[in-house]
């Protein structure tokens, strides 16, 4: 059951990744169409919807490829309760009413994957502990005093404590 947990969150964070860089990409290099002119059309830079463009495109290329995942997932996370409350909360109270439900649920997604990334355990079953996501780092198969080795050993603490 742990492993598919894992591959859902995986799948989960490449997908919501994917949307948000499309999204952006729409906003920022008028991809599938850009912004219609009836809503703006291109926006200006460093607008507000410029920012938010530049979020979704280099926030949700970064989910996607895994990189700051905690921190870039919870700005995400407050961009979309941001647009929830300033653009579709006014339109109704109940999302169904003023068509925010992506806003609501991509909210929510980034909010849970803010807690931490759920990466694929790629060395399992190729030498690598079990278990190496629950505290245990692999050491660097080095002289032990050298400091390379020790300097590769930080390294992957810190990596595997992500």
């Amino acid at each position: 059951m742990d492993r598919a947990r894992q591959v859902t969150h995986f799948l989960l964070r490449i997908v919501a990744g994917l949307l948000f860089l499309q999204a952006g990409g729409m906003k920022l290099f008028d991809w599938f169409g850009g912004i219609p002119s009836e809503f703006g059309g291109h926006p200006s830079f460093l607008s507000q919807t410029w920012i938010g463009g530049a979020l979704e495109f280099y926030g949700g290329a970064a989910v996607m490829l895994g990189l700051f995942t905690r921190p870039i997932a919870f700005v995400l996370s407050g961009e979309m309760a941001v647009a929830y409350f300033q653009f579709h909360q006014p339109k109704g109270f109940w999302p169904i009413q003023n068509h925010g439900e992506p806003a609501v649920l991509l909210c929510f997604i980034f909010l849970t994957q803010s807690r931490g990334p759920r990466r694929l355990p790629a060395g399992e079953g190729r030498g690598q502990p079990t278990g190496w996501r629950r505290g245990r780092t692999r050491q660097i198969e080095t002289a032990p005093d050298s400091p390379a080795a020790k300097v590769c050993n930080g390294l992957a603490r810190y990596v595997y404590s992500l």
